[in-house]
């Protein structure tokens, strides 16, 4: 498990301080590359989450099966938009436009 603070910079995107905690655990990762051609399996792993700022809350789960079949749970909403998610179907609007089903996102 990691927490963070994060206190403000003068740069773009680094100018409002926000906290949260973040954990994860997995197993196993297999990678293969032909060419032009990759292909990439993840055993299952878990992960949670939690942020606060002045510029908004969020907090997601996410657990993940082989074969990049997720899980996502959670919402976030904040200047960047709001996004809700629920067993991996959910959708974000904002800047980042985006509908999920079972872990597969369109933008």
């Amino acid at each position: 498990m990691a927490t963070f603070t994060v206190s403000p910079e003068d740069k773009p995107g680094k100018r409002i301080p926000k906290a949260g905690v973040y954990a994860e655990t997995g197993v196993g990762r297999a990678c293969a590359e032909y060419s032009v051609f990759e292909a990439e399996a993840k055993g299952p792993n878990a992960s949670a989450g939690a942020e606060v700022s002045v510029g908004g809350a969020g907090a997601m789960a996410r657990a993940e099966i082989a074969m990049g079949l997720g899980l996502d749970t959670g919402v976030s909403v904040g200047v960047g938009g709001v996004e809700a998610k629920f067993l991996g179907t959910g959708f974000s609007v904002g800047p980042k436009t985006s509908v999920s089903v079972l872990g597969s996102e369109n933008k």
